[in-house]
Order: C-alpha cells, then structure tokens, then sequence
C-alpha cells in the first residue's frame, strides 16, 4: 500500500506544476491588457499616455521577463499568497476564501443529495430489472440526464414563485450564523444541480449492481443461503460501489468549477459568481487563482479517489 500511495503522489506533483504552467500562461494568451483596462476603466474611456501606462506595469510587475513572473507567482502561491485583486486592489486569498466556503457548501449538499438517492434508487432498478420500478427509474435517469441545469433551475424559481409565491431569500447566511437562512437559500440550488448528478449516478449504479449480480461469488453467496440483504449489501455493493465512487468524485469537481450559472441564478454570493466579475472586469489575477484552485481540487479529488480504490480492491494496490 505504501508503494502505491508513492506512485500516485509522485504523478500528482508534477501533474500540478505542468498546471501552473498551463494557468499561468493563460493570462499571457487572452486578448487585453489589464494595465490599460485599469487606467480606461470599463467604458474605455480617457486618455492614457504611455508614461502612465508603463509606470502601471511596474507596479502591477508586468514589464519583467515572463519566466521571472513565473517563479514569483508560484513561490508567492507556495505561501499562500494569490496576490492582490488587480481592479478590487484587496488580496485574492481573503476574497476567495469566503467565497469557496460558499461553492463548497453548495456542491457537497448537491453531490450528498444526488449520491444518497441515486446509490439505492440504481440498486432498486438492477434487482428488479425489467420491472416496474425499473422502468419508473430508468425513465426519471433519462429525463434528468437530458434536462440542462439552468433550465431545470429557472423551473424551479418559477414553480416556487407562480405555485407557493415564495422565493428563496436573497441575503446570505453563513451556516454557524444562521443556519435556518443559510439551507433556505442553498436548498434549492443543491437541488437544481443535483438533479443531474443523481440520474448520472443512478444509471452508472444500475450497470455495475447488474454486472456484478451475474458474478460467480454473488451465486455462491445466495447458494450458501445467506439473507438477500446481506448478498447485495456486503458482496454485491462492496464490488459494484468502485465506479460510481469514480462518478462520484468526478460529479463533485465538475461542480465546484460548473456552478457559476446556479449561483448567477439563484443569487448565491460564491467562487462562480465572483470569477463573472473578474472576467468582466479583465481581473487576470483573480482569475489565475479561481482556474488554480478549482483545478487543485479535481486533481486532489482524483488524488484521494485512486487512493480509496487502493482500499476497497487491494488489488489495485499491486498494479
């Protein structure tokens, strides 16, 4: 186990520095320049001489080499430094820190919400294949699969103001603060995201609980009369959960980087909503910090994953 454990640590590092660089490159490759979209402001309007403009560039760092930048920016990232907002001039880490919290909280209640659901609605439908609550599941994992997200959230905004005159509230709650706030804000945009995730999940849950019930040992475990319960929960499931616990983890980065529309919609003040902005307003480096961060966390989430596969099938470990 140790020796598998290395191997994967020893592809994650270098897998996260070539990262870095890709991240870092970015801001070199998309059209504008920040120093000018400064001194202009967001109309493009004034007059800006070029003594301002590279006096900007100084101060911003922007007229060193680029292999220069590179270094600095990764070395102040290593300290936990994501440098200062180029058009809000505050430091990156403390905006982004609130707002993570707000993006995390969301996409764990929507991958808790789609998981717990769909793990026994996928075991349901392969035991009882080609019944009818096959049929009611497969058809429910078909039409979730196929509604886009946004579509189904602006459903639920219209259904909860046109049916219960009701919407969820616009000002934000942490969840120690006020707890009640905070799930009637979030409760329905985990909801609209996991809505997918769950038929996703479902369908993926199906396919292996159906793969595994044909296997040799399954027989041999219903032939020593064991209780159904027991088969499909200890021998069944153990081996069937390895694939969807990949959807899973997949499902839960997608989301950390992918909930920018719920959060425009449902007026979620976090990390989607914020990497608008910045966008907006051509904030390169709080921009670098959202695509880094958000690929830390999938590439940490694989990461964890391979190392849960190593537990649950010690086989892997030997590979």
């Amino acid at each position: 186990m140790k020796g598998y454990v290395v191997r994967r640590i020893g592809l994650f590092i270098p897998t996260m520095l070539l990262t870095t660089v890709i991240v870092f490159g970015l801001f070199f490759l998309v059209p504008g320049d920040a120093a000018l979209f400064i001194l202009t402001g967001e109309e493009g309007a004034g007059a800006v001489t070029d003594e301002d403009l590279e006096k900007l560039r100084r101060e911003l760092g922007l007229d060193r080499p680029i292999h220069i930048q590179y270094f600095d920016w990764l070395w102040d990232i290593l300290r936990g430094d994501l440098g200062i907002s180029i058009w809000y001039r505050e430091p990156v880490t403390d905006e982004i820190r609130d707002k993570f919290a707000v993006t995390l909280q969301l996409s764990i209640m929507g991958i808790l919400m789609a998981f717990v659901v769909a793990v026994p609605m996928g075991m349901i439908s392969a035991v009882r294949q080609d019944t009818w609550p096959d049929y009611i599941c497969r058809s429910f994992t078909l039409v979730g699969i196929a509604l886009p997200t946004f579509w189904l959230a602006i459903l639920i905004i219209y259904f909860l103001a046109y049916v219960f005159n009701w919407l969820p509230p616009l000002g934000y709650a942490t969840l120690w603060e006020d707890p009640i706030l905070n799930l009637k804000q979030l409760f329905f945009p985990a909801l609209a995201i996991a809505i997918h995730d769950l038929a996703f999940t479902a369908r993926v849950t199906r396919s292996s609980m159906l793969e595994v019930l044909r296997e040799d040992y399954v027989r041999t475990a219903r032939s020593k009369g064991l209780h159904e319960t027991r088969v499909l929960g200890r021998h069944a499931l153990k081996n069937a959960i390895l694939p969807v616990i990949t959807v899973s983890g997949y499902q839960f980065a997608r989301l950390l980087g992918g909930t920018i529309i719920i959060e425009t919609i449902f007026a979620v003040p976090g990390l989607g909503a914020f990497l608008i902005e910045s966008i907006i307003h051509r904030d390169f480096v709080v921009i670098q910090a959202v695509v880094l961060l958000t690929a830390a966390v999938v590439l940490t989430l694989n990461l964890i994953i391979d190392l849960i596969y190593g537990i649950l099938d010690p086989r892997i470990r030997y590979q």
